[in-house]
């Protein structure tokens, strides 16, 4: 029934007539407005000449530098026995051996315009039972030049990491070789000119970039690759195909006759993320005649030219528990056969047994060539296993990661074994903590190694 009266309407109903806001609504705006331009106004006041929007105070440095300071000591046992030992009968070699060291690097860049110098510089020294040794050396320094965006040229001493594999590349003609135990750490350059051209589709192959090298040959520089006076050449095409990350790589190296191990070759690399966590890699190499240096049954040395062909094949896998896997197997072509090293080790005990001292010294001098022409390379064997696990974190211990890596030796079955501790939870601070076993018979790669096991701590401040 109507009474004839309006009905009583809240301050938030809407207005019948259409366009109109709530003048209650209204007003909450307006002091939500007033309010906020007072807020600002007091911000700006107070705040004076540090509160600044100058586009300048925001843009990038041309100077960007960064490095390490690190201090580390190692207690080594000796394998007094052992074939590398019997080299140093020169000297007194001691059950253990302790040695204190330390390093620091310096790493940077300045970039004004298109043009950019960088460069990388370390120092390190160390200190044990037979004195002090120390050195300096320029990693890296080379000047860059940026014409477009799809060219960059450079000139200077570089590093290079060709290969996707982790502890071993068969395919890194200009590469420095690694260390298995450590294949993270920075490495020393060549001098080199090389120019980069890059571009990206849409079509099948998204991006595509073609690198060319140029390496000197000169006397005291780049010495390891020949002859001197030469310019070695070297190319590699990266193509990002259907995800798949592909290097296809090419070396004009000697043709042997140098005593270079740097012979012409060519070889392709690959890596692909299979899912999110779990990544597959691989390389393969060939040289079409590589020189070898073989120890004869007789005790002669022999210098054979072969076809080598080198590969691995690898994968990282993480895990729900933050556990990283590694695991890569490597064929190293130019490397010797069990039988092979077993005459080289076998050199050493014959001089130790040798009638006169003229006979012994003569023996001992062919082992210490041999040991320099290939036998005593970190893994001179055929075939390998590596296998690394960290595990991130465990148990919810913040900053702290265990490991253990090991090498095998797949013919001779001797390995290496290293559990390590890592913790980052010091700013800017890494504390590491690992102890390498050795394990071998007589006659194996690891069982005639120079030390039976090391223990290492290392600490390292980051700048």
């Amino acid at each position: 029934m109507n009474s004839g009266r309006e009905p009583v309407r809240d301050s938030c109903t809407p207005s019948r007539s259409p366009g109109r806001a709530c003048p209650a609504v209204l007003r909450a705006a307006r002091r939500a407005a007033l309010a906020c331009m007072t807020a600002l106004a007091c911000l700006a006041a107070t705040a004076g000449d540090d509160f600044s929007f100058e586009p300048e105070e925001f843009a990038k440095s041309p100077l960007t530098t960064g490095g390490y300071l690190e201090a580390s000591w190692e207690h080594l046992d000796l394998n007094q026995d052992s074939a590398l030992s019997r080299l140093r009968q020169d000297q007194d070699l001691p059950a253990s051996r302790d040695r204190l060291a330390g390093a620091v690097q310096l790493d940077g860049s300045y970039l004004k315009g298109i043009a950019g110098l960088h460069w990388l510089l370390k120092a390190a020294g160390q200190l044990d039972d037979q004195g002090w040794l120390d050195h300096a050396d320029i990693f890296a320094s080379y000047l860059s030049l940026s014409p477009g965006p799809q060219l960059e040229l450079s000139l200077g001493k570089q590093s290079y990491r060709w290969g996707k594999g982790y502890a071993w590349n068969p395919v890194g003609f200009l590469n420095r070789s690694k260390d298995p135990n450590n294949p993270e750490e920075t490495l020393e350059g060549y001098l080199t000119a090389e120019a980069e051209w890059i571009r990206s589709s849409s079509a099948l192959v998204e991006n595509i970039a073609l690198t060319g090298v140029v390496l000197p040959v000169w006397q005291g520089v780049n010495e390891e690759f020949g002859r001197r006076d030469q310019l070695k050449l070297a190319a590699k095409l990266y193509l990002l195909f259907r995800d798949t990350d592909i290097d296809l790589l090419w070396y004009s190296g000697s043709d042997g006759s140098s005593g270079s191990n740097r012979s012409s070759s060519f070889g392709l690399d690959f890596s692909r993320n299979i899912t999110t966590n779990f990544e597959l890699h691989g390389e393969l190499a060939h040289s079409p005649g590589r020189e070898r240096i073989i120890l004869e049954a007789d005790s002669t040395t022999a210098t054979a030219r072969e076809s080598l062909t080198s590969w691995l094949l690898g994968l990282r896998y993480l895990n729900r528990w933050n556990l990283t896997t590694i695991l890569e197997y490597y064929h190293n072509g130019s490397g010797y056969s069990t039988e092979e090293l077993d005459r080289f080790y076998q050199l050493g005990a014959e001089a130790e047994q040798a009638l006169s001292r003229e006979q012994r010294e003569q023996l001992l001098n062919q082992a210490r060539k041999l040991s320099l022409q290939g036998y005593g390379r970190p893994n001179p064997g055929r075939d390998y296993l590596y296998a690394r696990f960290s595990l991130r974190e465990p148990g919810e211990i913040l900053y702290f990661t265990p490991a253990l890596t090991t090498i095998i030796n797949l013919e001779d079955r001797s390995c290496s074994l290293t559990p390590e501790l890592l913790y980052t939870g010091l700013s800017n601070w890494e504390i590491r903590l690992r102890f390498a076993l050795l394990l071998g018979s007589s006659q194996s790669e690891f069982g005639e190694k120079l030390n039976s096991n090391r223990l290492e701590l290392r600490l390292r401040a980051f700048f």
